[in-house]
């Protein structure tokens, strides 16, 4: 993927805000501050952030075990607006569609990443992280393609 021109700010999006997109917001951070104001919603928030999720993250780095779980129809309520952002990414199918849906009338740009979805996976603890790993790697490597390498320490 070549790299695009860099968004003021990002919205990464799954369906439940507990395992991808928490992995991403998180990375993105940590590996670019301030310079890029990031944010995650899901499309429901019926669950918790991801105990493994936040295992394979500290792993790398990345904090996630304050992350608070939202949806698109909370973010008005925490003070974000979805057209507000330059850059919408969906991190799975339904989010994408979500997206879509919510900024029809929108000129906002949206992408699909196509990351695995760890949960379900894996029978024992350590094939369950294998899992995680591979999707918190799998999204690792697209935020590097898409923003290039702005820290020294990932």
């Amino acid at each position: 993927m070549e790299n695009k021109t860099t968004p003021r700010s990002v919205l990464f999006c799954c369906d439940h805000n507990a395992v991808r997109s928490p992995m991403a917001e998180g990375m993105m951070k940590k590996f670019y501050g301030t310079t890029i104001y990031v944010q995650s919603a899901g499309v429901k928030n019926d669950l918790e952030v991801d105990g493994f999720s936040i295992f394979v993250c500290e792993e790398i780095g990345v904090e996630l075990s304050r992350h608070q779980v939202r949806s698109f129809d909370e973010m008005k309520l925490w003070g974000d607006d979805i057209t507000g952002f330059d850059l919408i990414v969906a991190l799975s199918p339904t989010s994408e569609r979500r997206a879509l849906e919510l900024t029809k009338v929108y000129d906002l740009k949206i992408e699909y990443w196509p990351i695995i979805d760890p949960t379900g996976l894996g029978e024992v603890r350590e094939e369950k992280l294998s899992s995680y790993r591979v999707a918190r790697d799998q999204i690792k490597q697209q935020i590097i393609n898409r923003f290039g390498v702005a820290r020294q320490d990932f």
